[in-house]
């Protein structure tokens, strides 16, 4: 819904201030979406995609050659970056993708599943990443199943079970509502038991 996929039954979404649905071109400037299946364009190279990502959100070509440069250090796609995206692993097609979200300086970032398919040391510099953008005083949606991540970089965390949202709140938060506060995957299954 925060994205635009879909529309809300009631209420409003309000991205720095302006509703989704009646400025959903100017909200969608100031998000970073990462689908769990994103779409690439296969016949592009890596740097042609982004190039384009790059032109699709405005940035200018000192930020897309800041953040290339740094990124593709970080992400290791050096030798990859002139070769066409379907030549790509699911774990390179993942870190080109996070990578052009990292593109526009967006004060919004949704990620889902982002960590899947990336090797420790990529998953490693993108807990970093997210952490310094919210840090910096940047929103992040971050969906996961590896509760240990949640827990160790979440500001706030979530529980959703059968697609209704069972909790909400810091880790303090969450071990007042349990009665096992070890970790958040036993909150999970404890408040998720059925």
């Amino acid at each position: 819904m925060i994205v635009g996929l879909l529309r809300a039954d009631s209420g409003h979404i309000l991205i720095n201030g302006l509703d989704n649905r009646e400025h959903a071109l100017e909200c969608k400037a100031m998000i970073s979406y990462v689908p769990e299946n994103p779409a690439t364009y296969d016949r592009l190279s890596g740097r042609e995609y982004l190039e384009f990502m790059g032109d699709v959100y405005g940035v200018s070509h000192s930020r897309r050659r800041e953040v290339i440069s740094e990124g593709i250090g970080i992400f290791g796609l050096e030798q990859a970056l002139d070769s066409p995206i379907r030549s790509y692993s699911h774990g390179m097609r993942q870190k080109i993708i996070l990578l052009g979200a990292l593109l526009p300086d967006t004060r919004v970032f949704i990620l889902d599943e982002p960590m899947v398919g990336l090797d420790p040391r990529s998953a490693h510099h993108l807990k970093e990443i997210m952490r310094r953008h919210c840090d910096a005083g940047g929103t992040l949606f971050f969906s996961t199943h590896v509760m240990e991540v949640a827990e160790r970089i979440c500001d706030r965390i979530g529980i959703i079970h059968e697609g209704r949202l069972v909790a909400c709140g810091s880790m303090q938060e969450l071990r007042r509502q349990s009665r096992d506060s070890a970790s958040l995957e036993q909150i999970f299954l404890e408040l998720t038991a059925s």
